[in-house]
């Protein structure tokens, strides 16, 4: 949900937006803003469709987590599945889910057996991004991965305690799967 309380003596001003890059995952664009004290300055601003994440457990308690790599800084990563809202998705945002986490693992969900833990604006100093992240548990393993064709993953699965540690110790850097992870380790009640 957006929030539309803006005070007016903080609230910047479009007064020009100059259209730099459009792509297929984001816009970039650059904004001229009156600023509350009436000077001009720009701003930089990435515009991006939104996304989903799932919090996924097995029904042996197990945390499924994707191994993939990450251009944006050369390395590989541990996160909970996500992905863009495709076409058509961005009114319902289960149904994205459903299919990004059979995509990314082979497991299957229902749209009502997902539970909204929180919406999450991963950069809001410059990006429009909004993660939507889920929560299900109890899940069954029932068929192959299939992710995009540009898309190379592992699928790995630890303990929750495992995942907790590695939370812990900081070898998940990864926003959405911190704050997924946080929200597991308060409902298990390990803080």
């Amino acid at each position: 949900m957006k929030n539309n309380t803006v005070k007016n003596n903080l609230e910047e001003k479009t007064v020009e937006v100059k259209k730099i890059f459009k792509g297929k995952v984001l816009d970039v664009e650059i904004h001229t803003v009156s600023l509350p004290n009436g000077e001009t300055s720009t701003r930089e601003l990435i515009n991006h469709r939104g996304a989903v994440a799932i919090l996924a457990v097995t029904k042996d308690n197990e945390v499924i987590l994707v191994e993939q790599y990450r251009k944006a800084i050369d390395s590989v990563t541990l996160e909970i599945p996500a992905g863009k809202l495709e076409d058509g998705e961005v009114d319902n945002k289960k149904k994205s889910a459903v299919r990004e986490l059979q995509e990314e693992t082979g497991y299957v969900v229902t749209e009502d057996r997902l539970e909204k833990i929180c919406d999450v604006h991963v950069a809001l100093g410059y990006s429009s991004e909004l993660i939507t992240i889920y929560y299900v548990d109890n899940l069954e393993y029932a068929g192959e991965q299939n992710p995009d064709e540009d898309e190379f993953i592992n699928l790995k699965k630890y303990p929750i305690d495992e995942a907790i540690k590695l939370l812990d110790d900081n070898v998940i850097t990864d926003s959405k799967t911190m704050l997924a992870l946080l929200y597991l380790k308060t409902r298990k009640g390990k803080l």
